[in-house]
């Protein structure tokens, strides 16, 4: 099975499971009806993200623009959900604080938020719109930073975070000729990368966009990884007992099905410099 049936297959199995628990958790009121929350302004959708926005998610930190996978993800969903693009209204939010149990004053936030049990208590999930992978960051200067294949890792020095999915991953897809280094976490696992200890590290995709941008001064992603291992699933976060959540999902699910989600990972995050290593 390729990589796209296994996240189709994966992301149609986790729009389920999450429609279950924001079912499950959704909001009541003290007489124990539902206590729906309804849309900011009615007539348009009101999404936030973090400020700044980084890439690949949202280019320039200009979300308005639609560029960047996040971005253009919720463009297709208020197409999908019969808004019109002068309909969608942008504001800014903290991580934090769009995760905290309280009123928002947004509709839907996309900060790369996975989903879990614990946040579902105090927000809505929508379906997933993306499964991370694992990826490789490289070192400028080193035989690992000029990688166009699988191949051209093997003879590298390659290095993890312990208790990752990354160790696993590494081991099945590159398997190098020398032993892979395990360092405590993802920080010293950064530092050994700098220090010139490693060639490269294998973290999330997530991950791997910040170390380049953030933490490395001439830092490349060489690429994804093709595995069978999942990684988190990214949602939209709603309101608690949002009357959007189940539109806002259907939405996602269309987009799946139709491989409008793939197209456009493939366009804002593999072809922005994180392909699929072969």
């Amino acid at each position: 099975m390729s990589r796209t049936s296994r996240l189709v297959a994966a992301a149609a199995a986790g729009a389920a499971a999450l429609l279950a628990l924001t079912a499950c958790t959704s909001g009541a009121s003290s007489d124990g009806g539902a206590a729906e929350v309804g849309p900011v302004t009615e007539g348009k959708l009101t999404v936030a993200t973090g400020e700044p926005a980084y890439a690949p998610w949202v280019l320039n930190d200009d979300p308005e623009s639609g560029e960047g996978f996040e971005a253009a993800v919720v463009y297709a969903v208020a197409e999908e959900m019969g808004y019109a693009e002068g309909d969608v209204v942008w504001v800014r939010s903290s991580f934090d604080s769009a995760i905290a149990p309280g009123p928002k004053d947004w509709d839907l936030n996309v900060q790369q938020f996975s989903v879990s049990e614990e946040r579902a208590k105090a927000v809505d999930f929508s379906s997933p719109y993306y499964e991370t992978t694992q990826a490789v960051v490289a070192a400028g200067g080193t035989p690992a930073a000029d990688a166009k294949s699988i191949a051209d890792l093997k003879d590298t020095v390659i290095g993890v975070a312990s208790g990752t999915t990354s160790l696993k991953v590494a081991e099945e897809v590159i398997a190098p000729n020398q032993q892979i280094q395990v360092f405590n976490n993802v920080d010293d696992t950064v530092a050994a990368l700098q220090n010139g200890t490693i060639d490269a590290m294998v973290t999330d995709l997530p991950g791997a966009f910040y170390v380049r941008d953030a933490q490395l001064d001439d830092g490349v992603i060489v690429g994804q990884l093709d595995s069978a291992e999942g990684g988190d699933e990214f949602a939209f976060v709603l309101p608690k007992g949002s009357s959007l959540t189940a539109e806002v999902s259907k939405a996602l699910d269309a987009l799946r099905e139709k491989g409008a989600l793939d197209e456009l990972a493939a366009k804002w995050i593999a072809d922005q410099g994180a392909p699929v290593l072969k």
